[in-house]
């Protein structure tokens, strides 16, 4: 055992316990939590900062406004319905499209409109929230995947996470569903996490359920060697919303939109470290490098993406 825990730290890996004492707990200060633990919070920073957000369609903050949810609704014929305050992905409903008065959910299964009211008020009650406070519902356009990814994520939404230390962008994954996860990018749920070479923006090696895996299950499509597009703007995006939340250590979730390009889908305080598993790489090794530098906080924003992009972090020359 004593040498398992040699054999982790000499490779930089990052454990839950000195992720929040040293990084979370160092790093972030708590008066900026609720501008990324509030998602309606965050979008509205993030447009602030001419940061491109899904369209937000409405908000439901009481049972109150059910009446008002339902003339919304039959409007609209595809979106997604968040809770405010929720964590991991829990508690997101998505719509594709219209069958008659009802929606067709990805999985194929219709939804009435009363489905949809009694979700909401489980979002309402807190069923998803975080500490099971009272919360809000977020409507908001459906995110078409940009077709250029289609050979990796031929359904459901896949985003990209890249981990942002004082503003440097450290580490990234492409997290892909599956349709083990219900077509949702949630790794816990049976998605597939993708390391990305920062560098290069290349998937690298790719985890799902802590298995290794090369190709995609419902496909059999290679999953490593894919070159994501537009991947120096992706991480100079990533490394933007830093100023925009200026949280020391920061979870960046990216998406592309086949209609708008790159969105930011939200933002997190406490990332999780299933990323140092799908890049088999960890993550302790690039975060000291950035505490070696002198005030990487006070550089701009190309200034920061290029400790990236030029191969300089630790482990992150292509492989």
């Amino acid at each position: 055992m004593i040498g398992l825990v040699r054999k982790l730290r000499a490779a930089g890996v990052l454990g839950i316990n000195a992720r929040n004492a040293n990084f979370v707990l160092e790093h972030n200060p708590r008066r900026l939590y609720p501008l990324v633990d509030d998602k309606i919070l965050c979008k509205a920073r993030l447009k602030a900062h001419d940061i491109a957000v899904p369209e937000q369609l409405g908000v439901v903050r009481g049972q109150y406004q059910a009446g008002a949810l339902a003339r919304r609704l039959r409007t609209l014929d595809a979106f997604a319905i968040k809770p405010a305050a929720g964590t991991g992905g829990d508690g997101v409903m998505v719509t594709l499209g219209r069958r008659g008065k009802d929606w067709t959910s990805p999985g194929g299964r219709l939804l009435t409109l009363a489905d949809i009211q009694y979700h909401v008020s489980g979002i309402l009650a807190g069923m998803y929230s975080l500490a099971g406070q009272l919360d809000a519902a977020l409507v908001e356009e459906l995110v078409r995947t940009d077709p250029a990814l289609h050979p990796i994520a031929p359904e459901g939404v896949p985003d990209i996470r890249v981990i942002v230390f004082r503003g440097v962008p450290v580490m990234a994954m492409m997290r892909l569903p599956t349709r083990r996860s219900g077509g949702k990018a949630n790794l816990h749920q049976g998605a597939i996490g993708a390391g990305i070479d920062m560098a290069t923006g290349i998937t690298l090696s790719a985890v799902m359920n802590h298995d290794i895996v090369e190709q995609h299950p419902d496909t059999g499509a290679s999953i490593t060697g894919f070159q994501l597009p537009g991947w120096q703007e992706l991480i100079k995006l990533s490394a933007r919303c830093f100023d925009a939340v200026p949280l020391g250590y920061l979870g960046v979730d990216i998406v592309l939109d086949e209609r708008h390009g790159p969105l930011v889908l939200e933002l997190n305080a406490r990332p999780g470290l299933a990323i140092q598993i799908a890049n088999r790489s960890g993550l302790q090794h690039r975060l000291a490098f950035v505490d070696r530098l002198d005030n990487p906080e006070g550089l701009g924003v190309e200034a920061r993406a290029a400790f990236a992009l030029e191969s300089v972090l630790p482990e992150t020359a292509s492989r």
